[in-house]
């Protein structure tokens, strides 16, 4: 079965389904495991992120999304070189990843198109085994989805009873995005009281006072394609009167796949370090503000 994955938490599950080799294309932002480095990218995005501000991103994106504008480019000639049997996309969320529509006129002929649109930690779950299913490999979908879930689960048995710290997940730092879909829950999971974000709902933006209103204990900025030294250098002349930690968006936070347990776990630290073992991620903690 030949595969391409053009969503990076997609393909993060066809390497944990053991299946790297079947997969003969990927998206741009598609960055883990490293050995998928090598693999064909058939999209590309509009947008250089890295010589924008991220009140600059919002604005542009907010302005492509407005007038109807896809974010990436889907190449349909390397797509026919190709030739997969199968192609994983999503309409979650058409500014993170290339979504269905996106394909309209560039799917090859007789390819499965596979839409993964999780919106709880339980969805993501989920789609593990839909893929695992549909790929040939349920057995080990399973072994995926129970290491998964045992893992945020023994975080929940560590934090329960305890305080629940009020936590801010930023998604976006300017302007503030609260945490959508599964952070909220992976906050909950982790011992914590989310001030703003709802349950298996978008995230949307708000203000610094208004999250500053809502007397958060720590704010946690996990900008949306970015890792923890990128977003302590976005947020270098944020100073909030509690604690801050930038950490690893892209990779435990941000992109539904297994990795968000990582994240819970992350979380459960920071927030009750003397019950949940530190799991070694990276995190900065920013300068508070003065007096």
């Amino acid at each position: 079965m030949r595969i391409c994955s053009l969503l990076p938490s997609a393909t993060e599950i066809v390497a944990e389904l053991g299946l790297l080799d079947s997969l003969v294309g990927i998206s741009e932002e598609c960055a883990w495991p490293p050995g998928v480095g090598s693999k064909p990218r058939v999209t590309t995005a509009k947008i250089d992120s890295a010589r924008l501000t991220s009140a600059e991103i919002e604005r542009v994106v907010q302005a492509s999304v407005g007038d109807g504008h896809s974010l990436y480019t889907v190449s349909a000639e390397l797509l026919d070189e190709l030739r997969p049997d199968v192609l994983i996309t999503q309409d979650l969320c058409t500014v993170c990843a290339v979504s269905s529509g996106d394909l309209a006129t560039a799917c090859p002929v007789g390819a499965e198109v596979i839409s993964l649109d999780p919106g709880t930690l339980g969805e993501v779950a989920e789609t593990v085994a839909l893929l695992g299913d549909r790929l040939g490999v349920a057995a080990r979908a399973k072994q995926v989805v129970d290491e998964m879930l045992g893992k945020i689960e023994s975080v929940r048995i560590a934090t329960r009873g305890m305080p629940r710290p009020r936590t801010f997940v930023a998604e976006w730092i300017d302007p503030p995005y609260c945490g959508g879909h599964w952070v909220p829950e992976m906050i909950t999971a982790a011992g914590g009281d989310d001030v703003m974000g709802v349950h298996a709902a978008p995230s949307f933006p708000t203000t610094w006072d208004d999250v500053l209103a809502r007397n958060p204990d720590i704010v946690v900025l996990a900008p949306c394609g970015f890792l923890a030294p990128d977003a302590a250098g976005r947020a270098a002349d944020l100073r909030l009167p509690c604690r801050v930690v930038a950490v690893d968006a892209d990779r435990y936070y941000s992109r539904p796949g297994p990795r968000l347990a990582d994240g819970v776990a992350q979380l459960g630290h920071l927030l009750h370090p003397d019950a949940v073992p530190n799991p070694g991620l990276a995190a900065i903690e920013l300068e508070l503000a003065a007096g």
